[in-house]
C-alpha cells in the first residue's frame, strides 16, 4: 500500500446559536423558560433509559441542540464532547470527509480495524481503515439524538468498538401527529465562499394509531476558502474545498397491535467534495499550488427493517440491515509517482542511459491516484431482553441476542502518469526499454498507468453476547456481561504494472476469536445521585496486507528484518478500568456527571511505512496505557439562563519499545500515541426571555479549547507538533409563533491556527479551522 499524504481537519465549526429552537414548542408564547436541565432518553445498553441510571461515561446530544448549535458532522462534536479526537487512517490521505478514523479515550490507530463503533439506529457502519478510507459519517439530518458512550462497548455492541461507540439515532414516525418542519441556514466565511443549507421533514399519519410515514431531504454547502494558483502565484480556481451534500431519509412505522411495531427505513447521503482543504505553508494564506485537483464523492445507502414485539414478560427485537458505500476519491500522485519513476531511471551521469533532462522531465509530470471504493453489508442481530426492573418481580434482568454480518470491501486503484509514454518519445526513448528502466516489459505503462490494483475485502462476523444484572437492593445492583466472537477476513489482491515491482496475485485469511467480558456495579445512592464503577474488556479483528513488492521495496524490508511484507496482522485488545458519578441537584437545576479511566492497551495494531518506496504496511507493534477523566456540567440558576462546562484530559502514550523494534520510527516507551489531544473542553452560556406578548428571544455564547496532540510518532516529521487552538461563537435572535429567526457568528476571533502542518515529497502543507463566518437561520414548524 501506498502512503498518502497526511491527515487534514475540515471546515465545520461548533457554534452556540438558535436556543429558541430548543424550547418545547410554545414555551416562548407561554413566557414562562423551563427552570429544568433537558434530560436525553438513551439505548446505550438497547432499552430505553435515563443516562444518569447508566454504569458507563455518556454524553447524549439532543437533534435540537444539534440544530440549534450549528454542530453538522463528527468534527463539530469532538470540540464539545469529552475525549473524542479524530485523525487519519494509514495510507488513506486524508483528504476531506470520509477520510478520518475517529478515537475516543485516546484509542488512536491509524491502521487495522476501527477502533470506535459507528451506527445509525440499528445499523452498524463500522468499517475498517482500508486502504484509502476512514470511518463512515452520517449527516445530523432528522437525528433524535446523538450517543457518545465512552470505554469499551464490546458486550452489546461487538468488536472494534474498543474505545467507544457513537450512536445516531434517527426520529420515529409519529404515529399521531401530522408535522412539517423546515429549516434553513446561510452564512458567509471571511475571505472564502458562502455557506447553506435548507431542509423539510414532513411525519404523515397515514392510519391512525397505526400507520405513519416520515420523509426528510436536506441540501448543503460548506463554502471553500483554499484557492488554487498556478506556478506564476496567478489564481486559478478560487474556494477549490467546497462541500456539497444531500440526504433523504423515509421511514415507515406499522403498528398493528400494541405490541407490534414494524419500522422500515432507508437513508441516502451524497457528500460531493471538490478538492482537499490543504494549503502551501510558503505561498501567501490559503494558496495551494498543485497540477491535478483532489475531487471526492462519497454516496452512502441503508435499508433497515426492525422489528420490536412485546411479549409480556420480555421483548423481542430483530434488526436486519443492509448499507452500501460508493468512494470515489482522486488524489494528487504528482509528489510520489512522478518522482519515483525518475529515480528508477539510469542517470548518463551515473554511466545509464537516461538524460538528465528527461529525468527532471519524468519528475516534473502530473499524475494522479484514481481510488474507487467499494462497501456493502448484510447485518442481522435477534436480541431477547427481559422487562424493566420491578421489585416485586425479580431480582434479575437480563438480555441476550446473537448477531451475524457479512462485509464485502472492493477497492481499484489506477494511477496515471500523464504524458509519461511520450514524454520518453520526445527525448528519443521507449519507457518499455530495460536499459532505462530496470525490470521495464513492452506495454509497462499502458495508457499512462503507472500502477494497478485490485483488492477484495471479506469479512464475516458471528457473535452470541448477553448480560445481567442483579440487584441485590433496589439501589445496588451489579452487571456480568460477555460477548462471544468469531471472525474471519481474507484479502484476494491483484496488482501491477510498472510501480508495482514484479506485481502480484494471491489470497491471504485470517480467523479471530474472542471472549469479551464486562463487569459493572452501580450504587443509587438516592434517586438523584449514581456512581458505578466498570471493568470491561475491548477487542478488534485482525486482518491482511496488501502486498509489498520486494523489488522496489527490498531495502526497506531488510532494514526491518525482513525479506517480505507480512501477509497478516493480529488483533489487538484492551482492558478499560472506570469508576464515575452522576449527581443532580436542587431539583435538576444543576448536574455534574464526572468519571475517570484506566485503559490498558496490547498488541496494538500500527502501519509501518517504507519510506524508500513509499509504501506501508500493518503491524502489531507493541503496548500502550491511556488515562484520564470527564467531567460534564449543567446549571440552570435563574429560569432561562443555562450554563454549561464539559471537558477532558487524555494521556495515551506507549508502554514499551516495541513498536520502534518492528520498524515504527518513534514507537518507543513513553511516546504519546498519535493523534490524540491532551484535553478538549467546551464552555456556552445562553438566555432565554420573552421581549413582549408570544415573542421569546435568546442570547447565547461559548467558546472551545483542543489540546495540543502529535501527529506522528517520529520526532523528524513536520507534522510532530500539533499546536493547541481555541475558538468562540456568539447567537442571538427570536421565536415567534410557528417561525425561530437566529443570527450568529462562528470562530467569531478567527482564529486561524495551523493547527497541522505535514510534508509531502518536498511541500510543507497546512490546515486550519474554517475562517470566521456570520449567517442567519430560520425554522418554521407546520
Amino acid at each position: 500500500m501506498k502512503i498518502r499524504p497526511p491527515v487534514l481537519l475540515r471546515r465545520s465549526l461548533l457554534a452556540m446559536c438558535v436556543q429558541a429552537a430548543l424550547l418545547p414548542h410554545g414555551a416562548a408564547q407561554q413566557g414562562a423558560p423551563d427552570s429544568q436541565i433537558e434530560v436525553v432518553t438513551v439505548t446505550a445498553q438497547k432499552r430505553k433509559e435515563d443516562p444518569a441510571k447508566v454504569a458507563m461515561s455518556i454524553s447524549a446530544i439532543s437533534g435540537n441542540q444539534l440544530q440549534s448549535q450549528h454542530v453538522n458532522d463528527i468534527t463539530d462534536l469532538t470540540r464539545v464532547v469529552p475525549n473524542i479526537s479524530f485523525t487519519a487512517a494509514t495510507g488513506n490521505g486524508g483528504a476531506g470527509p470520509g477520510t478520518s478514523n475517529i478515537e475516543i479515550r485516546g484509542i488512536s490507530s491509524g491502521a487495522g480495524a476501527a477502533t470506535v463503533g459507528i451506527y445509525l439506529g440499528d445499523v452498524s457502519l463500522t468499517v475498517g481503515n482500508v486502504y484509502t478510507m476512514g470511518a463512515v459519517e452520517p449527516k445530523f439530518f432528522d437525528i433524535d439524538r446523538v450517543e457518545v458512550l465512552r470505554g469499551p462497548q464490546a458486550t452489546l455492541y461487538g468488536a472494534s468498538s474498543m474505545g467507544g461507540t457513537i450512536k445516531f439515532v434517527p426520529n420515529e414516525p409519529d404515529l399521531r401527529d401530522r408535522e412539517f418542519n423546515t429549516y434553513a441556514e446561510t452564512s458567509a466565511l471571511r475571505g472564502g465562499g458562502i455557506n447553506y443549507s435548507a431542509s423539510a421533514v414532513a411525519n404523515l399519519p397515514l392510519v391512525a394509531n397505526e400507520l405513519a410515514l416520515r420523509v426528510g431531504v436536506q441540501s448543503q454547502r460548506a463554502g471553500g476558502f483554499i484557492d488554487q494558483v498556478d506556478g506564476n502565484g496567478a489564481v486559478m480556481a478560487k474556494d477549490i474545498n467546497r462541500v456539497d451534500d444531500e440526504e433523504v431519509r423515509v421511514a415507515l412505522k406499522w403498528q398493528p397491535t400494541a405490541a407490534l411495531t414494524v419500522t422500515p427505513s432507508v437513508y441516502y447521503q451524497k457528500v460531493d467534495a471538490k478538492d482537499i482543504s490543504a494549503f502551501n505553508i510558503e505561498l501567501p494564506r490559503y494558496q495551494a499550488q498543485k497540477q491535478v485537483r483532489e475531487p471526492s464523492k462519497d454516496t452512502l445507502q441503508t435499508a433497515t427493517v426492525l422489528v420490536n414485539w412485546e411479549l409480556g414478560w420480555g421483548d423481542l427485537t430483530s434488526s436486519t440491515s443492509y448499507f452500501k458505500r460508493k468512494f470515489d476519491r482522486t488524489q494528487n500522485g504528482s509528489a510520489y509517482n512522478s518522482y519515483s519513476l525518475s529515480t528508477f531511471l539510469t542517470s548518463t551521469e551515473d554511466g545509464g542511459t537516461a538524460p538528465p533532462e528527461l529525468i527532471d522531465a519524468i519528475a516534473g509530470l502530473p499524475s494522479a491516484v484514481y481510488l474507487n471504493n467499494r462497501v456493502r453489508q448484510v447485518s442481522q442481530e435477534l436480541r431477547l431482553a427481559s422487562r424493566p426492573y420491578d421489585q416485586a418481580v425479580s431480582a434479575w434482568t437480563w438480555l441476550a441476542g446473537l448477531y451475524t454480518s457479512n462485509q464485502h470491501t472492493n477497492i481499484d486503484e489506477n494511477d496515471p502518469i500523464f504524458g509519461v509514454n511520450d514524454t520518453f518519445a520526445r527525448f528519443g526513448f521507449s519507457s518499455s526499454d530495460p536499459a532505462l528502466l530496470p525490470d521495464a516489459r513492452p506495454g509497462a505503462f499502458p495508457n499512462d498507468n503507472a500502477f494497478m490494483g485490485i483488492f477484495h475485502y471479506h469479512e464475516r462476523q458471528h457473535s452470541v453476547f448477553g448480560e445481567a444484572n442483579y440487584y441485590f437492593t433496589p439501589a445496588l445492583h451489579a452487571t456480568v456481561g460477555a460477548r462471544y466472537l468469531k471472525g474471519t477476513s481474507t484479502l484476494d489482491q491483484q496488482n501491477g504494472l510498472y510501480l508495482a515491482g514484479a506485481g502480484n496475485t494471491g489470497s491471504a485469511r485470517l480467523s479471530s476469536t474472542a471472549f469479551m467480558p464486562k463487569y459493572a456495579l452501580t450504587w443509587e445512592v438516592d434517586p438523584a445521585h449514581t456512581v458505578y464503577g466498570t471493568v470491561a474488556k475491548g477487542f478488534r479483528l485482525g486482518g491482511s496486507n496488501v502486498f509489498v513488492p520486494p523489488t522496489t521495496c527490498g531495502d526497506d524490508l531488510a532494514a526491518n528484518g525482513l525479506d517480505e511484507g507480512p501477509a497478516t496482522y493480529a488483533p489487538d485488545s484492551l482492558w478499560n478500568y472506570e469508576l464515575g458519578s452522576k449527581s443532580r441537584f436542587l431539583n435538576n437545576r444543576l448536574s455534574v456527571n464526572a468519571s475517570v479511566f484506566y485503559v490498558k492497551w496490547k498488541n496494538i495494531q500500527q502501519g509501518v511505512y517504507l519510506p524508500t518506496c513509499a509504501y506501508t504496511y500493518n503491524a502489531n507493534a507493541g503496548n500502550a496505557v491511556s488515562k484520564g477523566i470527564e467531567i460534564d456540567i449543567k446549571a440552570k440558576p435563574l429560569p432561562g439562563l443555562t450554563l454549561s462546562a464539559a471537558g477532558g484530559y487524555v494521556n495515551a502514550e506507549l508502554s514499551n519499545d516495541e513498536g520502534v523494534r518492528n520498524g515504527v520510527i518513534g514507537a518507543v516507551r513513553g511516546a504519546q500515541v498519535q493523534g490524540v489531544p491532551k484535553y478538549n473542553a467546551a464552555l456556552s452560556a445562553q438566555y432565554n426571555f420573552v421581549v413582549a406578548g408570544d415573542i421569546g428571544a435568546f442570547v447565547a455564547g461559548g467558546i472551545q479549547w483542543v489540546g495540543p496532540s502529535k501527529g506522528s510518532l517520529n520526532p523528524e516529521q513536520t507534522d510532530y507538533e500539533r499546536p493547541s487552538y481555541h475558538t468562540a461563537d456568539f447567537s442571538g435572535g427570536a421565536a415567534f409563533g410557528r417561525y425561530k429567526l437566529s443570527v450568529f457568528v462562528k470562530n467569531a476571533f478567527d482564529d486561524d491556527t495551523i493547527i497541522q502542518h505535514p510534508q509531502v515529497a518536498s511541500i510543507v502543507q497546512g490546515y486550519r479551522v474554517a475562517p470566521r463566518s456570520i449567517g442567519m437561520s430560520l425554522a418554521a414548524k407546520f
